[in-house]
């Protein structure tokens, strides 16, 4: 803008977190909340954890405001995967491998979309094409905050001994 750089937000992230969390903690500056940044930063920890191969999930507990945000995202993201595999049976761990997010956040995001039974022993995804057309048609209305291109991240994971190595010293 016309006074140059500002800090709208900031994310921190672990450089090993044992329990598989890719997001630490994340704030968006209260005057440019509802603007997307948040959005933003959620997609960046997911993005990073795809460049680490890994599945990630935030750390717990969320805040009211961090459970709708990442709550949205999941949505998002399921449905984008699902809108561009609907000839596909895809199953809870393949929609995780996609996105990188862990497969308790799916199913919880499936759930609240009612998109997931569970049956037999096991979950059973079921997503009606109306499902989908709306999904569509909302994302082409809603274009909110940044956009986020991952073909300009250009991040090298760092690599770190194993843990069992680092035990051993």
């Amino acid at each position: 803008d016309e006074r140059g750089c500002q800090i709208v937000g900031y994310f921190s992230k672990e450089k090993d977190s044992q329990q598989d969390n890719n997001l630490a903690c994340i704030m968006t500056m209260p005057q440019h909340q509802r603007k997307g940044y948040g959005r933003f930063l959620i997609t960046l920890s997911y993005e990073l954890s795809k460049k680490e191969g890994k599945i990630g999930t935030p750390e717990r507990p969320l805040s009211d405001l961090g459970k709708l945000s990442y709550r949205s995202y999941w949505t998002d993201c399921i449905l984008q995967v699902l809108s561009q595999n609907q000839k596909s049976n895809l199953s809870v761990k393949d929609i995780s491998s996609i996105t990188a997010i862990r497969t308790d956040d799916v199913v919880q995001a499936l759930q609240s979309l009612g998109l997931i039974k569970y049956w037999k022993g096991q979950h059973l995804i079921y997503v009606a094409p109306q499902t989908i057309e709306e999904y569509v048609k909302r994302k082409k209305t809603k274009s909110k905050g940044p956009d986020f291109h991952v073909d300009k991240l250009h991040w090298t994971p760092l690599a770190l001994p194993s843990s069992s190595t680092r035990m051993r010293r």
